[in-house]
């Protein structure tokens, strides 16, 4: 593999799937940071493909009413209460129907879906809310900087918006607009939203607490914390104005919580497969991880900090 090759691995899987990746399940044929950094085309055609958003998995419980319903390589979370179900995530446009087949699996109606919330606005997380909405009827709640990406189909997105037509998904009205420490609640199921700017600006982390079998377990799905290819996070030219400060924010707040279970919403980020197979041995302790999400925190603040100091040096030079 040449030295483009091998910055072209290590960028696409450190990017998109976290510094936890495994490296040597992706291509070999990659092409350079700076290719992907500006053919928004192949980057996310690249992605799709080698990292299997658009491929099913089966789905399977996590912890009291939380399950996983998503794909091999993204995840889309399911809460099922006694007033009905809510759903963390949608996928990519195409993700729609395999979600809601998974859903079926699990004995529930994707029909009964009342409320749609996600970690932020791109089209691998937020692709197939126009297709549960128009399913279910669902509430559609969203954090207020990501409102008008959400609406408009991408368009208003900071690095995307120019070429949403490629990397931005069918538009859906946002029924309610969320700010930092507003809840969602169902049911017995009370998720609080906390703004983690960074990604987007309008990136969410969900926090929660479900009981099981008598124990309570703190649940936290954080975000905001990546960049893709082309992004510029330090201050000195930022993507958008301070982009460095909102990421800044983002990893305290991040480094601040304490979960026992966490899942992110690339499922290599917190090791769906073999969490997935211990479970037959350890049942829900499977899915406790806290040091898990130490590291996925500690090695997304080194990334960053990496980032910054090249866009820096960049500069100066």
């Amino acid at each position: 593999m040449t030295k483009h090759l091998r910055i072209a691995v290590l960028a696409l899987a450190s990017l998109l799937m976290g510094p936890s990746a495994h490296t040597q399940e992706l291509p070999k044929n990659l092409p350079t940071k700076e290719q992907l950094a500006t053919d928004n085309k192949l980057f996310i055609e690249l992605a799709s493909k080698h990292l299997k958003w658009d491929e099913p998995a089966e789905p399977i419980r996590i912890v009291g009413p939380l399950y996983f319903v998503g794909t091999q390589g993204l995840s889309a979370w399911l809460f099922a209460t006694s007033e009905g179900l809510i759903l963390l995530n949608t996928g990519t446009p195409k993700s729609g129907p395999l979600i809601a087949d998974s859903i079926r699996k699990l004995g529930f109606k994707p029909e009964d879906v009342r409320i749609l919330v996600n970690g932020h606005g791109h089209s691998d997380h937020a692709g197939a809310f126009a297709y549960f909405k128009e399913l279910s009827g669902a509430q559609v709640a969203i954090m207020e900087p990501d409102v008008a990406m959400v609406e408009d189909g991408g368009k208003s997105d900071f690095h995307y918006g120019h070429d949403w037509q490629v990397m931005g998904q069918p538009p859906v009205k946002v029924d309610r607009v969320l700010r930092d420490g507003d809840t969602v609640r169902l049911g017995e199921v009370v998720l609080t939203a906390h703004l983690t700017s960074g990604h987007t600006r309008g990136s969410t982390t969900w926090t929660t607490t479900l009981v099981d079998s008598g124990q309570a377990y703190v649940v936290v799905f954080p975000d905001g914390c990546g960049f893709n290819p082309g992004y510029r996070v330090s201050n000195r030219n930022p993507s958008y104005p301070d982009i460095e400060g909102d990421y800044r924010r983002t990893l305290h707040t991040l480094e601040m919580l304490r979960p026992d279970i966490w899942g992110g919403h690339h499922t290599e980020y917190f090791d769906l497969v073999g969490k997935r197979e211990r479970v037959k041995q350890e049942g829900v302790a499977a899915w406790v991880d806290p040091e898990g999400y130490r590291k996925f925190v500690a090695g997304k603040r080194a990334a960053f900090e990496k980032q910054v100091d090249a866009e820096n040096a960049a500069v100066r030079n």
